[in-house]
């Protein structure tokens, strides 16, 4: 047994110092991945279990203008990101097809880089989502699917900040901040009050946009495993996985509640 955890502690160290991006070492969060875990299981027991207990016997919080507010601040997050993504990586510099992570220097890459932590950090902002159905009382809202995604993005985006911070994979955070302009505008003229509901027509195709965009990446990735691409194929499946996943989490969901 004691050579088993040898070999399991050696692997980990190999893995965390010698197969680690440099550049991110000494970056909020990216250390280690306990933080990360240790918050997102913080996160599942507030809105699970804590969250539900203190509100029990207490009136909904009015949040309309932190709701407000928030999604506002989410939205222009959003296309910044999406902006720096287009500019500085896919519009002109990235292939569809195969984009190996650069390590260097090259100042875009750099800001790539830093465009991936971003969009980390931003899976952490997005636990407010639940925070507020939780303070308004809105448990119906607190759906499996919704804790779920929540849950695992910051975990499962974590390894990719730590190890591979830009090429074939930012594709999908891309794709997925995109998609994030649409449905925070969505919440955002939702919660601006019952005058705007004539723009809100469109709430049911925002979960086949949901889909959609798991299929696209599901397909952008698995062409790597008939092509030579230096990219790595361990991260190639699993987003492959999670984006069948998450398709079969929004497809039940869309089936039962749309």
């Amino acid at each position: 047994m004691s050579a088993f955890l040898k070999n399991v502690v050696d692997g980990y160290n190999d893995l965390m110092i010698n197969k680690r991006d440099p550049r991110v070492d000494g970056w909020f969060l990216m250390s280690s991945p306990v933080p990360t875990l240790i918050i997102c299981s913080c996160y599942i027991y507030f809105v699970k279990s804590l969250g539900p207990r203190l509100m029990r016997d207490r009136k909904p919080f009015e949040l309309r203008s932190a709701i407000i507010i928030y999604n506002v601040i989410q939205v222009l997050a959003s296309i910044y990101l999406v902006y720096k993504g287009l500019v500085h990586a896919w519009l002109f510099r990235y292939s569809l097809r195969c984009q190996p992570v650069d390590y260097s220097d090259d100042p875009d890459e750099l800001i790539v880089a830093q465009m991936c932590w971003w969009y980390y950090f931003c899976k952490f902002t997005e636990f407010l989502d639940t925070v507020f159905f939780v303070l308004r009382k809105k448990f119906d809202q607190i759906t499996n699917l919704h804790v779920i995604h929540h849950s695992i993005m910051p975990a499962a985006v974590w390894w990719g900040v730590k190890f591979t911070p830009g090429g074939h994979a930012t594709f999908f955070g891309m794709l997925n901040t995109f998609v994030h302009i649409i449905m925070y505008t969505y919440y955002l003229l939702a919660a601006m009050g019952p005058k705007y509901q004539k723009y809100l027509w469109w709430k049911k195709h925002l979960t086949t946009m949901q889909m959609v965009q798991f299929i696209t990446v599901f397909f952008h990735t698995a062409q790597l495993f008939f092509i030579e691409c230096n990219f790595p194929k361990i991260l190639a499946y699993i987003m492959c996985f999670n984006s069948i996943m998450f398709l079969s989490l929004f497809s039940n969901f869309y089936i039962q509640v749309l």
